[in-house]
């Protein structure tokens, strides 16, 4: 196994990884809408949080290697399930190749930060 990390994306805040590859997987630990270059949780709505939170994972997977084209599954963890539409605009203008990612969006109490979305993802690399 072997840790990935770039300043291009938030720093670890605990004992853990911005991601892991193992074998051909990566497995990129969640990520919120914080701004690597200032370490604050960006302003706005959900729409400009997940832009960045997708920001954030490109530049993880970058260093690993790979790309959103790599991604097989991602875990979607929302503060407000209302946000999903407008969530998912973002999303698909980000994961455009076909076969998309198996997903799973999950409603949660609360967000590291009180940040309305979390993404974490598994990507493939041969």
């Amino acid at each position: 196994m072997k840790a990935v990390q770039t300043n291009l994306a938030p720093q670890a805040i605990g004992p853990y990884s911005q991601a892991i590859i193992a074998g051909e997987f990566i497995f990129c630990s969640g990520q919120i809408p914080i701004n690597p270059e200032t370490g604050k949780v960006i302003e706005g709505g959900i729409r400009e949080q997940s832009e960045q939170v997708i920001k954030n994972l490109q530049a993880v997977l970058r260093e690993a290697g790979v790309d959103l084209k790599n991604v097989v599954k991602t875990e979607i963890y929302l503060a407000n399930m209302e946000d999903f539409s407008a969530m998912n605009e973002v999303y698909s203008e980000n994961f455009t190749t076909q076969p998309y990612p198996a997903r799973a969006t999950i409603e949660v109490a609360c967000l590291p930060k009180n940040v309305l979305i979390e993404i974490s993802c598994i990507a493939y690399k041969k």
